[in-house]
């Protein structure tokens, strides 16, 4: 039987609102490795003493931020936030998934068992992701963010992620200048970079719009307008191999406007309990995005595709590399296949020595 998970930053049992307001949950630790002396890397034109981090995801405001900084992950991005207030997803929002090997596009075809547990190991285990992008709105984003941009240490980056909302008749035009509007607050409050999240599935009325060209060039373009010399970066789903000539066509247009990429986000899949009926309460919630040890194959991909594309096209945009990172080799696989910085979401939410365990590999 595998061993007992550690606890995690953010704790599925409880919900998404008892997460925010009283994590992060992670327990102080021993062991954990400080940089020091002159940073030793850049990336988006800042100096960084490592190439690891941790995504948008877990990361829920400027505690989650602190708490991150503090266990030497010097690459954060803020979760995804709005220029509106928007709720949550209904509880629950994380299962285990015990998949055995990878989360092929095949199997994600296929209803996947969501379960409160695992069994498997620490490193091989994989959940569901479904907040939906909830925001508490830019009243209380804004003065967090500046707040967590105070936690960033020499050496450390803070990204900040957003997105863009749909109501009612919208146009796509005021649904992408949404992307710009909200970016545009987090430049104002003083972050160094920001992502925009082009990629989320669990959002119903929005989807997935990072496969569309138009939306990545034209969000890309009115954001750039509005935050100047702050890079952006866009975060994007996994492309299949019969979409490489949309993959190419798209970075090849919106690279004017991008700094870098991050990739992937996650794959979606049915998710269903043990009768077999949607495990995830609530319209539209059939799908979940999966992430964890069983899409790492796909990032790697994605990754290596990017790297050869920057080289093709002879562009110089940066490569984050995301998706079941679960240890120091997943880390230097993700590094060889071509990416400038390399981030885990599920990985890193369990086990808050992952930075000190790649910077003492590195060493």
């Amino acid at each position: 039987m595998a061993a007992k998970l550690k606890q995690p930053i953010y704790d599925p049992a409880k919900t998404y609102d008892d997460n925010f307001d009283q994590g992060p949950f992670w327990d102080k630790v021993d062991g954990i490795v400080a940089s020091q002396g002159d940073p030793a890397h850049r990336f988006l034109g800042q100096p960084i003493h490592s190439r690891f981090g941790i995504p948008a995801g877990p990361l829920l405001n400027s505690n989650y931020i602190k708490r991150a900084f503090e266990h030497g992950y010097d690459v954060l991005v803020y979760k995804t936030q709005r220029s509106r207030p928007f709720g949550v997803n209904e509880f629950p929002n994380v299962l285990f998934l015990d998949v055995d090997g990878d989360l092929t596009l095949e199997k994600a075809a296929q209803p996947q068992l969501g379960k409160a547990d695992t069994k498997k190991a620490a490193h091989e285990f994989s959940i569901t992701n479904s907040f939906g992008n909830p925001s508490r709105g830019p009243e209380y984003w804004v003065d967090d963010l500046k707040k967590a941009i105070s936690y960033q240490g020499p050496g450390q980056l803070l990204l900040m992620s957003v997105c863009g909302t749909i109501e009612g008749d919208q146009s796509s035009a005021d649904y992408f200048g949404d992307f710009a509007n909200a970016a545009k607050l987090a430049a104002d409050a003083g972050v160094s970079a920001i992502e925009l999240n082009l990629s989320c599935p669990n959002v119903a009325n929005e989807g997935v719009i990072c496969y569309t060209p138009e939306a990545v060039i034209e969000i890309g373009r009115r954001t750039k307008e509005l935050v100047g010399n702050v890079p952006l970066v866009a975060k994007f789903g996994y492309f299949a191999p019969d979409q490489q000539d949309l993959l190419e066509r798209i970075i090849k247009d919106s690279s004017p406007y991008y700094s870098a990429y991050s990739v992937i986000n996650t794959i979606a899949a049915p998710v269903v309990d043990e009768a077999g009926e949607q495990a995830l309460p609530g319209p539209n919630r059939l799908k979940s995005g999966v992430c964890g040890a069983s899409i790492r194959w796909a990032g790697l991909d994605m990754v290596q595709r990017l790297a050869a594309l920057r080289q093709k096209l002879g562009l110089d945009y940066e490569i984050i590399g995301v998706g079941g990172v679960m240890n120091a080799d997943h880390f230097n696989d993700y590094r060889s296949a071509g990416a400038d910085v390399v981030q885990s979401a599920t990985g890193a939410m369990w086990n808050p020595l992952l930075a000190s365990e790649i910077k003492l590999d590195q060493a």
